[in-house]
């Protein structure tokens, strides 16, 4: 399943705090939509984004029990969207996280908050899926 045939959107909803609210994403690859569905929302809802960005994605893969390999996928573009979009807003500069592929076309300030909308292009690796008894073993 994993390819890298088009690019995604995202939009990054902070609370009057600058802490993580939630997210939503859409992504369209071999013919099928995928949207926010890997739970990071309820992982990640009230942390900082300095401390999101810190996640590998093995921790998480592992704390939200991605078993085959088109959830561990899934999960994968989410986290790595998310982590792009977050370290591009921040200013972060990490030779991990490739925010030149990301951009963000607008930031609302309100009352409630702050929403931010970026473009992601699709990342240049690929990560290994790995089967449930080798990702446990690492």
């Amino acid at each position: 399943m994993p390819c890298k045939d088009s690019s995604s959107s995202l939009v990054i909803h902070l609370d009057a705090d600058e802490k993580f609210k939630s997210y939503t994403y859409a992504k369209i690859t071999c013919g099928q939509e995928i949207k926010e569905e890997a739970g990071l929302n309820q992982y990640f809802a009230g942390r900082a984004l300095g401390d999101i960005v810190q996640i590998p994605f093995l921790q998480i893969s592992n704390d939200l029990n991605a078993k085959n390999e088109e959830s561990q996928f899934v999960l994968y573009l989410e986290w790595d969207a998310l982590r792009c979009a977050i370290a591009l807003f921040l200013g972060l500069e990490d030779k991990e996280i490739d925010t030149e592929r990301c951009l963000i076309t607008s930031i609302e300030y309100t009352d409630e908050g702050t929403e931010i909308a970026e473009v992601i292009l699709p990342p240049k690796e690929m990560p290994k899926i790995l089967p449930c008894s080798l990702a446990d073993r690492r």
